[in-house]
């Protein structure tokens, strides 16, 4: 696996050399540090604590602080990645140039949260006759058999809160990546409100 922290700034789009209009989400990835690795011999499996965003000393318990010691300054955000790609040690400072060679990431986020909503909007029922004197538009109909076993089965569709998830994206195209500002820029839609937290990550089926 090979994967930074970052967040979503938002859409825009961009021109390349034939003039061609292409949608992107611009992801800005500051510094993330290597905070700490997981060990076969000590944990049982390899990984890679990756920490982004600083944070004041005095925001944090000392508890939370301790797991700092060798890298620097607290980081906000934390993310742990199993078998990670890159040769890296405790306090190395990884950046967007980690993606200068792969040409297409999976990108992780919460999706956008929409509160409580009926069954119609949430799982995409098609609804009753929009005719005068039905009663039955957007209702639910039915969830529960009358008889044997006479319950409502987990996992029916039904209301309930939409949005807020955590979804994944994948094969999305690495358009353009600005070293200098520390940007990625990918084609296509990305999880999340903008300014949210998401994980990119190389693209496993490609």
């Amino acid at each position: 696996m090979l994967g930074l922290i970052g967040r979503k700034v938002g859409m825009t789009q961009v021109f390349d050399d034939r003039g061609v209009l292409t949608p992107v989400t611009v992801i800005k990835i500051d510094g993330n540090v290597v905070v700490s690795q997981r060990t076969t011999d000590k944990n049982g499996y390899n990984a890679c604590v990756l920490g982004a965003e600083a944070i004041k000393p005095s925001k944090v318990t000392k508890p939370y602080a301790g797991q700092f010691k060798e890298s620097g300054e607290p980081k906000r955000i934390l993310m742990e990645m199993r078998d990670y790609d890159q040769e890296v040690v405790v306090g190395d400072t990884l950046g967007v140039d980690l993606f200068k060679e792969i040409a297409f990431v999976d990108i992780e986020g919460t999706s956008k949260g929409k509160g409580f909503q009926g069954a119609m909007k949430r799982h995409g029922f098609a609804g009753g006759n929009a005719t005068h004197g039905s009663k039955f538009k957007r209702g639910l109909g039915g969830t529960g058999m009358a008889a044997t076993p006479s319950r409502v089965f987990k996992g029916t569709k039904m209301p309930g809160r939409m949005g807020g998830e955590k979804t994944s994206v994948q094969n999305l195209r690495v358009v353009k990546i600005d070293e200098d500002k520390q940007v990625l820029m990918v084609k296509g839609a990305v999880p999340g409100p903008r300014q949210g937290v998401v994980i990119v990550k190389k693209a496993k089926k490609k």
